[in-house]
């Protein structure tokens, strides 16, 4: 396993939850997840296979299987070419869903990564993610394994909630549909802790990212995406596609007119009625050209998702209200292998092509269209202005005006020398400042300075692949019942004994242990106090500590992996004399661990102190439970990170893990592949898990709670013995 650094080339992992993904014939606007992300991140995979200095691609999705969809989706790999592959991993519903929909299972993509690569004995040098939900993954995954984080927001959870505001719908109902809450808090994390934030425009760091309170300018970088300039390029004499040529001019009662090109999925936010309303009124546009609008793919409107279904209706009934039959295309299906011809043709007949969307980030469709000697009319906003500045290929237009958008498309057909310079500006400035191969050498640039920063952590194969210090053995038990202590494992006397009884008569399959807040030594004593046997495994200080077995053997490997940009005075000063907050007796602090009384009175936002360390530039993880204790570890340290990180030094699978607690500093380790157990005298910190896979909300309360669990999962149950784990009953 030579690192990057070494003799071998980089090895980077890319992830990208939601949408449709595969390697071959991209099914582009089938909805509103399937869109230029996807072939921007393809793109991107593709165009770093083929640099010398990279040794493998790999990108990471969601596994679906749906009777609706091709098998591909349900291919567990798909190797795109010689470098580059495309992994697929079940997470949540084996159909297809829209990716609001997946936040509570995102967990479940964590887990079964950390698996597959702890499998496959290699880890990547780098994690990219793209967009808030891989985003999440991502951050997950290079806290457990000390991997440098790229991330590239693509589209951000603020600005779109502020739009969606001011558009007059109610901030419940969007909150509610868009699972804003979640969204938002996922992107202000991967903000404070990536090593890169890859934009394409200035204007994504300055308008969108701005409104976020961990937003750090040296985090960012500009790198503008490149185009497949074999694909899209100048039609020249080539011939063109029959089959599209059919598919778009049997609309068309004209069809030698100039044609004006409209590329979009059917989403309210590309503003294909304001076009419709810019051609339908002007009589002069209409005689001049035809219209062209390719909006994603379908079979039958009627069974499209409603928001889709809503925007196509919209279009036909607008279409119809200005009587455009025959001067509107309105094709069912063109392929990603058409688009090509598609700009040629447009060229071709000497037209221009439009982006009517209200707001847009980047445009990949511009510079597609720019590399086909197509001009082109874009919003005055995001990225359409930098493409437009480079290319001189065009001009900006007020989208929120269908009067606007007619003048400029009068202003691009009408003048023939002007379409002939925006034509050849627009393949020259591409070629010059939107190639794949000059965006990999920047972005692998980036890459080497943030594995130089990451040097002293590059250690991390020996973090999940190393054996325990002090030569302990490690545990040979097939399943492993880890348990909160206080309110979980302790509190019914008789209820205890059995649950121990149940541990003795497993011992040969179950091994077990402890999660707790409170320190080794309170931990032992405890259990001591309650005549519980010594566990195999305790993590303790919430998840800051992790100990081994009778002679409490420290994992040190963990101890130097959590310390990462741990800043634990610093922060201790910054926060004396906060109202509202109260350091814990001294016997509760720990090297990794600050622990707080809340006065829910005097402090009752937590975020606001987290701001506060974010401005003076210190990082940490918050855990608030019961509603007045605070506990502030470093940002890699958590109940959950440690099970993770004893799951994969142990080679034993997540869904052979049981876990069991009752308040907020649980949450962490029940979720994902783990078999959660939510003992019936629960927090109400831990309601919003309820209905959640493989979280198991008992009826009894204590370890009778953890009885009903074990008895719900049948867990310890189906495998046959090996051989003694080390768990020492007396």
């Amino acid at each position: 396993m030579i690192s990057s650094e070494g003799k071998s080339g980089m090895n980077i992992l890319l992830i990208s939850v939601h949408g449709l993904i595969r390697g071959h014939d991209i099914e582009l606007g089938r909805d509103a997840d399937t869109g230029g992300q996807i072939t921007y991140v393809l793109d991107l995979a593709r165009a770093l296979a083929r640099d010398p200095r990279v040794e493998r691609v790999k990108l990471l999705t969601r596994l679906i299987e749906d009777d609706n969809l091709s098998p591909d989706y349900a291919q567990a790999e798909e190797f795109v070419d010689e470098k580059f592959a495309i992994l697929r991993l079940p997470c949540g519903p084996a159909r297809y869903v829209r990716k609001e929909q997946l936040w509570p299972y995102l967990d479940q993509m964590v887990d079964r990564c950390l698996h597959m690569l702890r499998r496959r004995g290699r880890l990547p040098d780098l994690i990219h993610s793209h967009y808030a939900d891989a985003g999440y993954v991502g951050r997950q995954l290079s806290l457990l394994l000390g991997i440098p984080q790229f991330h590239t927001g693509h589209s951000l959870g603020r600005p779109k909630r502020e739009r969606l505001l001011d558009s007059g719908r109610r901030a419940e109902v969007i909150d509610r549909s868009f699972n804003f809450g979640q969204r938002i808090d996922a992107e202000e994390d991967v903000l404070a802790h990536a090593a890169c934030i890859v934009t394409s425009t200035r204007q994504e760091i300055d308008e969108q990212y701005g409104l976020y309170r961990n937003c750090e300018l040296q985090r960012f970088v500009v790198i503008p995406p490149g185009t497949n300039s074999e694909r899209f390029s100048a039609p020249g004499r080539r011939r063109l596609s029959e089959s599209l040529l059919t598919n778009i001019d049997r609309f068309l009662a004209e069809p030698g007119k100039p044609m004006i090109l409209a590329i979009a999925r059917p989403d309210l936010r590309k503003n294909l009625s304001g076009l419709i309303a810019a051609y339908g009124n002007d009589l002069a546009l209409r005689a001049k050209a035809n219209l062209v609008i390719v909006a994603g793919s379908r079979t039958d409107i009627r069974q499209m998702e409603e928001a889709q279904r809503k925007v196509l209706q919209d279009v036909l009934f607008d279409i119809d209200r200005y009587d455009l039959w025959g001067h509107v295309a309105l094709p069912k299906e063109v392929t990603q292998d058409d688009l090509p011809d598609l700009y040629r043709l447009a060229t071709r007949r000497r037209g221009v092509f439009i982006n009517s969307a209200l707001t847009e980030p980047f445009g990949l469709t511009l510079i597609e269209a720019a590399a086909s000697g197509l001009p082109v009319i874009a919003p005055d906003d995001g990225g359409p202005r930098d493409i437009l500045a480079n290319c001189r290929n065009g001009m900006s237009v007020d989208t929120l005006s269908p009067g606007a958008m007619a003048y400029a498309l009068h202003e691009a057909l009408n003048d023939r020398a002007r379409w002939s310079k925006w034509s050849s500006n627009g393949i020259s400035g591409v070629h010059r400042h939107y190639s794949w191969p000059a965006h990999v050498d920047s972005y692998l640039r980036e890459v080497r300075n943030a594995l130089h920063r990451n040097r002293k952590d590059n250690r991390r194969q020996q973090l999940v692949f190393g054996s325990i210090e002090g030569g302990g053995a490690l545990p040979l038990a097939s399943n492993l019942l880890i348990s909160d202590i206080d309110n979980t494992l302790l509190g019914d006397s008789q209820g205890l004994r059995e649950l121990v009884t149940w541990l003795r008569n497993s011992r040969r399959r179950v091994g077990f242990g402890v999660a707790t807040g409170r320190t080794l030594d309170s931990t032992l004593a405890i259990l001591r106090k309650w005549q519980v046997p010594i566990p195999d495994v305790m993590i303790t200080a919430v998840g800051s500590e992790i100990y081994y077995g009778r002679a409490c053997v420290p994992d040190t490997r963990w101890s130097a992996h959590i310390r990462h940009r741990w800043r634990r005075e610093d922060i201790r000063q910054a926060l004396s004399g906060v109202p509202g907050l109260k350091l814990q007796p001294d016997d509760t602090q720990r090297e990794f661990k600050l622990s707080y009384f809340v006065d829910p009175v005097l402090l009752d936002n937590i975020d606001e102190i987290r701001r506060m360390l974010t401005r003076q530039g210190l990082q940490a993880q918050f855990i608030y439970s019961h509603g007045e204790f605070l506990d502030i570890l470093p940002t890699r340290a958590s109940k959950g990170h440690a099970v993770r990180h004893l799951a994969y030094r142990w080679g034993l699978p997540l869904e052979r893990f049981l876990v069991a607690g009752d308040s907020g500093n649980d949450r962490e380790m029940l979720t994902g592949d783990t078999l959660g157990v939510v003992v019936g005298n629960h927090s109400p910190e831990l309601a919003p898990l309820r209905g959640r896979e493989h979280v198991y909300f008992a009826n009894q309360r204590y370890a009778r709670g953890i009885l009903e669990g074990i008895a719900h999962y049948g867990f310890g149950q189906a495998d046959s013995p090996t051989t003694d784990c080390f768990l020492d009953m007396p």
